[in-house]
């Protein structure tokens, strides 16, 4: 059984633990890996700390094969592993100083990092994806990758500097049109469900950049790694991840202009990532509400590709009252959460993201606030 040194547990996994991708995760996983996790003695004659009590109870022995390199390294570090019946995936992780905000908690941004970073362990860590694609056999072969179409967050309590956030995902088919993704956010010292999220991943031809549908061949290959029957992160009653995101038109109320891509954004795609439009959106939103109230959740969606040389206007109104629709083909239950009812102090608001030159439209979003907790 590995140990890390007693004397520093917290400063040791924050060092080693949570090897991290950047490019955005395909939604599924696959190869079934036996679980590894890692074993913190407590200092002797101190108590436990939060992070240190979290990690403690996490005693599974490592298995009897051992690989050598970094790979082998990396699988024994990191606080992960699937379900006994390997459709889903869990993973703990500390928040860090550097991924708290002005409200001294995690940032939306960094929760959506987290969401891509387990979505990418759970394809490595049961085989499937070694080049960080998180793409199949038959995908590689025929040159397809998986691109965002949509995403969903909602954050009902946002963890502070040195939490710990349990992270549960999965993925399933979407028909011919892809695949989508769900997570559940826990804190891990009490189990309280703190966020949920889902996101629709297609595919896309690397070489054209032209969308295309799943075939036979890739469909089969997912397949046997979803759930029998549908799971969904997210209830039916009062779902606002299925609601239908108008368009903004201009004029808009609030405006941020000539937002340019950093080197730093672009993925392993070569296409900006998802996590910086959510950051984008934000750029545009009035100050009043940034100052008195947090996000409650965010809906993007994804219309085209941003490349590094495109320039970017952030638009941001209030959201008419008369826009909630919901969008059909996402439809699904769960009950394992309780859905929130509207508020009318919750403030709403529609976002768009576009091309400044020529005005094409990259990604339109909605999200929607609520005053800020005391601390």
């Amino acid at each position: 059984m590995l140990k890390l040194c007693s004397c520093n547990v917290t400063d040791q996994v924050q060092a080693y633990v949570q090897y991290r991708f950047h490019d955005s995760p395909g939604p599924f996983a696959f190869r079934r890996r036996s679980p590894v996790s890692v074993s913190c003695s407590p200092p002797s004659r101190h108590k436990l700390t939060p992070v240190q009590a979290v990690l403690s109870s996490q005693k599974t022995e490592v298995p009897e094969v051992v690989k050598s390199g970094s790979e082998c390294l990396t699988d024994r570090l990191r606080l992960g592993r699937l379900a006994d019946d390997g459709l889903s995936y869990k993973e703990k992780y500390i928040v860090r100083c550097y991924e708290v905000g002005i409200n001294k908690t995690a940032t939306i941004e960094t929760l959506a990092n987290l969401l891509q970073d387990v979505g990418c362990n759970h394809a490595q860590g049961v085989g499937f994806s070694t080049d960080g694609f998180s793409t199949t056999l038959s995908m590689r072969k025929l040159h397809l990758i998986w691109v965002t179409v949509r995403m969903h967050i909602e954050i009902h309590k946002y963890p502070a500097w040195s939490d710990v956030v349990e992270i549960e995902t999965w993925a399933q088919s979407e028909g011919r049109i892809g695949a989508r993704r769900d997570w559940i956010l826990k804190d891990a010292a009490s189990g309280q469900l703190i966020g949920r999220a889902t996101g629709k991943w297609v595919m896309m031809n690397h070489d054209t950049r032209r969308l295309q549908k799943v075939s036979d061949e890739v469909h089969e290959e997912m397949l046997v790694y979803f759930p029998q029957e549908p799971r969904f992160a997210f209830p039916k009653k009062n779902n606002r991840s299925l609601k239908k995101i108008l368009k903004l038109e201009d004029p808009a109320q609030y405006s941020r202009l000539a937002l340019t891509p950093r080197r730093g954004d672009l993925d392993m795609n070569h296409h900006v990532n998802y996590v910086t439009y959510i950051g984008w959106v934000l750029e545009s939103m009035p100050q009043e509400i940034i100052h008195t109230h947090e996000l409650a959740s965010i809906t993007l969606d994804y219309r085209r590709e941003c490349l590094q040389d495109d320039v970017v206007d952030s638009l941001t109104s209030p959201e008419p009252t008369d826009s909630a629709k919901t969008v059909p083909e996402l439809n699904g239950t769960n009950g394992s959460a309780v859905a929130r009812e509207d508020n009318a102090d919750c403030p709403k608001f529609l976002h768009l993201l576009r091309v400044s030159c020529d005005g094409q439209e990259i990604t339109r979003g909605r999200t929607e606030w609520r005053k800020k907790p005391a601390r």
